[in-house]
């Protein structure tokens, strides 16, 4: 407490005092059991004066320094040094919370040569709620649960007082501003009884309260006031006590109020009170209550220095004659009395210090209460100040005896990590503002080597402990003091900033979560500034767009894709321009920049600050991200994504670099276990749809090219039967075909599945459902180019790589013939539509040789979905199926081929419906014999009587629409008679 006194005078402090204490602290500091200790058995105890809190909020405003209004004798050097001491305190508070919460959760070392084996070797992250208990101690079975428990159970009792201190603080909060709110608040939330008796024992035992308020509230003459000042002066026991001695007692617990009646109110019922304690000290307890008053002037005559002409011992007898019902009391009782008042100043007991220097500053000083604080805010001599010190160490050790005395007092040794979160509730605001204001004004070098510091420890804390709010203040502020938002800014302390974040993400990378983006932000604004140092054009220059119409046409014949510039060596205007429109700024990249630079002081700023030689420890986030557990990656891949779509969200200068690094971390992470990567195709799947559906053709072909470039890579590994992560990896680009009104989007898509099909073929497994998809979307393309490009690489799959397509899943015949019968459909070329006729002829000879692959006859009892009648098709080509009961062998896979064969039969051109036609009776003439009784009835009912079903409606027209009318109500009249008599007699004929 003496040392909190000393921390805490901050408008005039004691140059020497001031530095052993911060000396002490710093040593205290180092010591992270104790430290954690104090906040236990102090700041969590209801009893007890918050010493963490008070410390902590000491040491920033040391770290402030003296107020700029406020008079001090303090020489600038003395307060500088000062300064740096409390800074480095506050570090040192940080770093042994760190180093403790380490040791609690076994996280290694991070300067340690075996971190990253570690790391490694147990990639899963930290479980803080369970993760308690000592770093030295090992623990196995049983042991291991009760431990567990118990310290679980410790961790919920420390958390439940804390969270009680906390509550009944803020009813103590407001009763000192409002006692009677305050009383009802804490009557409510359960922290005071509502009885008179026992509001009376909280305003006597709480500490914290103002005295002056309880006088005010105790003298209130409400009905419950009055109760509860009446039970509070019935709990004193004066009994054998001095009068003198019965009013100390008294008066120690709050300060008189000032209304005359309050006073004589609280004044009478203490006469009453000692009277009835002592029944034989005089005559009635109106002798007690009016010698009471007397007592209490005699202490202000002769302890105020406002009275120059105190009162005599004579004075004191003269004034209380006949007081005792008309008798005086005996002379030596008075004179004795008026000596031990003389002597002994009748003062409140003090339990809370701060709200004593308050009450200090404003309060009157009828009972001279406040002079022991003179150590701190008042110049005295030097007797007078050791006179001071020692009654102030006589109190504090008053004060430990009486709460050892208390059979509740007991100490607590930290072991739950969870105490650091209520730890860091209470220091975070403070430290952020020690380490923010001084890194934003001060350019010495070890003030800023100290802030940075401070900004990772409490990084590290809050973001091992998940305190997302409290990490992401950090986080955001040293993000901030890298000063890449505002180039023209930039000193050597931006520069150890963005060191620090470097270090950080190298550091902590596995507990950052969301906090990743901020870092990464800061990591692509690096590299805009970094190039732009070099001359370098911006990403935008490398895409040429036609500017008239003969480039335009020259670009439409040669390709669909924009040409891309040559790369010269760059001229500085691209630097200095892109500064001064502002490439990004301090809420995203793309704003307005706080001051312009050109390209020299661009130039200079790189060579003077040796800014490249950072860009290879930019580079090692990237690749040392297969380093960071299963979990990390994925939030680290979140916040590559958003910095992307930040860079990309220009649509003058959009930037690439960010997309280029997720192609790359995918290769980094490319051979994680299966699970994880799930996690994290799932998060670059959206993100390269979005991309790829960009109004910006230019970062939607990149897109594209780039998520071809991992689908080639991840087509190098092998997968398994029973697989379905092909398919999965290649979504994007079905969904991007469908969705995208780019038609040069489309085309690419179609060009970059035929390279990934064509050129990965043996490893192609699951990935044969997506690539179909594609195709069957492009089938029913508007434009006749997609449909033509489409059914040529299609063609070429079948006739060169039939067996490969139903190798592993032999659903994919399903998907082959689906995809055929879209062609079939095709409005642009009938040659399309008879070769893809041919093709399903193909497709049932190999099915009817049984060349569906090895695993056919495995597959056979897991499908059994298969259309029963005409299909809903859609753009994509896919219909809606039923359920087939033959499963005997692969014979239901016959059922989409003839389907859609008898739908063809529907088709307004002549050519098609008859060879659709010649093509279905063909194959049940030559191949119907494998076909058993159930899948023969099926063919029947779906496959050939709805060709005839058309008849019977011409007939009967007021018969229920058929399977095949919906198909021929568009044909006109002439053709549905050249239908009925062509189509329908060839039909009859085969």
């Amino acid at each position: 407490m003496i040392v909190l006194r000393v921390l805490e005078n901050v408008a005039q402090p004691n140059f020497q005092q001031k530095m052993i204490v911060l000396r002490f602290l710093d040593k205290l500091c180092v010591d992270s059991q104790i430290l954690v200790d104090i906040f236990i058995n102090y700041d969590c105890d209801v009893n007890s004066s918050n010493i963490f809190e008070r410390m902590v909020n000491g040491l920033l405003k040391t770290a402030q320094g003296v107020p700029p209004s406020t008079a001090t004798t303090l020489l600038p050097p003395q307060e500088a040094t000062m300064k740096l001491e409390a800074m480095k305190c506050l570090v040192a508070i940080l770093k042994s919370m760190g180093d403790w919460m380490n040791k609690q959760l076994r996280i290694p070392d991070p300067h340690s040569t075996k971190r990253f084996e570690a790391v490694e070797n147990s990639p899963e992250p930290v479980n803080v709620p369970l993760a308690n208990g000592n770093g030295d101690e090992t623990v196995e079975g049983s042991d291991f649960h009760s431990e567990t428990s118990s310290e679980a159970s410790d961790a919920l009792s420390i958390e439940q007082r804390r969270a009680y201190k906390l509550e009944l603080q803020e009813g103590i909060s407001l009763f000192n501003r409002k006692p009677k709110k305050g009383i009802e608040f804490l009557i409510r939330a359960n922290k005071v009884g509502d009885s008179p008796e026992e509001i009376a024992a909280f305003l006597k035992n709480a500490s914290g309260l103002n005295k002056m308020l309880i006088g005010d509230y105790l003298g209130e003459r409400e009905d419950l006031s009055l109760k509860v000042m009446h039970a509070y002066v019935d709990s004193f026991d004066f009994q054998g006590m001095e009068f003198d001695d019965a009013i100390r007692a008294f008066l120690q617990g709050f300060r008189l109020p000032g209304e005359a009646q309050k006073i004589d109110r609280i004044m009478e019922k203490f006469a009453e009170r000692y009277c009835k304690c002592n029944p034989k000290a005089f005559i009635s307890a109106d002798t007690a209550y009016v010698l009471a008053y007397s007592v209490i002037l005699l202490n202000t005559d002769a302890h105020n220095p406002m009275v120059k002409n105190k009162m005599s011992a004579d004075d004191f007898v003269r004034n209380n004659r006949g007081i005792d019902d008309g008798k005086d009391l005996p002379e030596e009782y008075l004179r004795s009395l008026f000596e031990r008042i003389s002597r002994n100043e009748i003062k409140m007991k003090e339990d809370d210090l701060s709200v004593q220097q308050k009450q200090s500053v404003n309060s009157s000083r009828i009972l001279g209460l406040d002079s022991i604080l003179n150590i701190v805010i008042r110049k005295r001599d030097e007797d007078q100040h050791m006179e001071t010190s020692d009654n102030l160490i006589k109190h504090m050790q008053e004060q430990f005896k009486e709460k050892a005395r208390k059979s509740e007092s007991v100490y607590y040794a930290a072991t739950d990590v969870v105490v650091l979160r209520f730890m860091v509730e209470v220091c975070w605001a403070p430290m952020l503002a020690a380490f923010s204001v001084p890194l934003d004004q001060s350019d010495d070098e070890i003030v800023i080597a100290l802030c940075l510091e401070g900004f990772r420890y409490a990084i590290h804390v809050t973001a091992v402990m998940s305190m997302k709010t409290h990490r992401d203040a950090f986080v955001t502020s040293l993000a901030k003091f890298t000063s890449l938002h505002s180039p023209a800014d930039i000193k050597q302390k931006n520069i150890d900033a963005i060191r620090a974040i470097v270090t950080l993400a190298d550091e902590d990378g596995n507990y950052l979560r969301e906090a990743w983006e901020h870092i990464l932000m800061c990591v692509s604004r690096f590299e805009h500034l970094h190039l732009l140092g070099e001359g370098a054009p911006p990403d935008a220059t490398f895409f040429a767009f036609p500017q008239n119409d003969s480039e335009k046409s020259k670009q439409a014949k040669s390709t669909v894709l924009p040409v891309l510039r040559k790369k010269g060596p760059g001229k500085f205007q691209y630097a200095a321009a892109a500064v001064m429109r502002g490439s990004y700024d301090s809420a995203g990249i793309g704003g307005n920049i706080a001051g312009a630079v050109t390209s020299e002081q661009m130039n200079n700023l790189v060579s003077n600050l040796n800014m490249l030689e950072q860009v290879g420890e930019m580079n090692r986030i990237f690749t040392r991200s297969q380093k960071l557990n299963s979990e990390a990656i994925v939030d680290f891949v979140k916040a590559l994504c958003k910095v992307s779509m930040e860079e990309l969200r220009s649509t003058s200068d959009p930037r690439v670099f960010s997309l280029t690094k997720i192609v790359e971390i995918a290769h980094y992470n490319m051979n994680r276990i299966r699970l994880v990567w799930s996690s994290i195709w799932l998060v670059l799947s959206d993100f390269f749809v979005t991309i790829g559906c960009s109004e910006n053709l230019s970062i939607a072909i990149f897109a594209m090219d780039s998520l071809r470039q991992l689908s080639m890579k991840f087509l190098e590994r092998e997968e398994l039967a029973n697989y379905n992560f092909q398919n999965e990896f290649m979504k994007p680009f079905v969904i991007v075909m469908r969705k995208s009104s780019a038609v040069e989007i489309r085309e690419l898509i179609i060009r970059c599945v035929s390279q990934m099909v064509l050129s990965r073929v043996n490893n192609v497994k699951s990935g044969w459902k997506s690539m179909f998809m594609v195709f069957t979307t492009a089938a029913y393309d508007d434009h006749k180019n997609i449909v033509l490009l489409a059914f040529e690489i299609i063609e070429k799959i079948i006739r060169d790589y039939f067996p490969y397509i139903t190798e592993t899943e032999t659903t994919t015949f399903t998907d082959c013939v689906n995809c055929l019968i879209a062609f079939t459909n095709s409005r642009f070329n009938k040659d399309i539509s008879l070769n893809a006729i041919a093709f399903l002829r193909f497709c049932a000879t190999k099915l009817a040789e049984g060349d569906l692959g090895s695993s056919s006859k495995n597959k056979d009892n897991e499908f059994g979905k298969i259309s029963p009648s005409s299909s809903n098709k859609g753009k994509d080509g896919r219909q809606d199926n039923g359920v087939l009961v033959d499963k005997d062998d692969h014979l239901y896979f016959w059922f989409p081929l003839l389907a859609g064969l008898s739908e063809l039969s529907f088709d307004p051109r002549p050519e098609i419906r008859k060879s659709a036609l010649q093509v279905l009776f063909e194959t049940l003439r030559n191949h119907g014999h494998l076909f058993s009784l159930p899948l023969w009835e099926r063919v029947f009912d779906s496959v050939l009587f709805p060709i005839f079903d058309y008849v019977r409606h011409a007939i009967d027209p007021s018969g229920g629409e058929s399977p095949g009318q919906g198909i021929v109500n568009d044909i006109d009249e002439h053709d549905q008679d050249a239908w009925l008599y062509e189509t329908c007699t060839l039909a009859l004929q085969l």
